[in-house]
């Protein structure tokens, strides 16, 4: 489990078939082999530590699933390690199930923040609200307003600078992962269907 906070911005040194080595010094900090590492959003495991990063094994799910089949030497990915019980949570829980890709369709800066508007698959509408939360490449966001096929969150410059949101344009391809919280509150739902609005009166509560 994430918070989708990160802890710094790592750097693909090598891409091999489903093998990343990816170099990084925070998230290295008291990380051993077999430890998970979310990695632009994608819940990995540490498989192999080097000096001055760590490997990690793409299975064909996660290549499909997520962007980071495209990643090549010298792309940058947000890193954060697990969480630590009762450390505090600073965006909110995150798994690290990718579930969609989705295209930025615009990047608009507005009073010191930049907005960006992504594409929103069908299958996710319901999942997604008004001051709801959503993760973006392993980042946690708050939505500002969302529509039958996009949504939009505004990016202030601490975000642009320490992750790799800043460096998106329109056509990037960002891993999205709902809020779970959405997912259980569906489940509670009869015959399991959430509607936006009672998305919307869940949180507003």
């Amino acid at each position: 489990m994430f918070t989708g906070i990160v802890e710094e911005v790592g750097r693909v040194g090598a891409a091999s078939g489903g093998r990343l080595f990816i170099a990084a010094r925070r998230v290295v900090e008291g990380t051993t082999p077999g430890d998970s590492i979310n990695v632009n959003g994608a819940c990995l495991t540490a498989t192999k530590m080097e000096p001055g990063g760590f490997s990690v094994e793409l299975m064909a799910e996660t290549r499909q699933r997520t962007n980071l089949g495209r990643r090549r030497s010298g792309d940058y990915v947000n890193l954060e390690r697990a969480l630590k019980w009762g450390g505090r949570i600073g965006g909110h829980l995150v798994q690290g199930h990718v579930d969609a890709t989705a295209g930025v369709r615009a990047v608009s800066p507005r009073a010191g923040a930049v907005v960006v508007r992504f594409s929103l698959p069908a299958g996710l509408v319901r999942y997604v609200a008004p001051q709801g939360f959503v993760a973006v490449d392993g980042v946690s966001l708050t939505v500002i307003d969302c529509n039958s096929d996009s949504f939009a969150v505004s990016l202030v410059g601490f975000t642009r600078e320490h992750t790799t949101l800043g460096r998106v344009r329109v056509g990037d391809k960002v891993n999205i992962e709902v809020d779970i919280m959405a997912k259980y509150l569906e489940g509670q739902q009869p015959g399991g269907s959430l509607s936006a609005e009672r998305l919307r009166a869940f949180l507003e509560r």
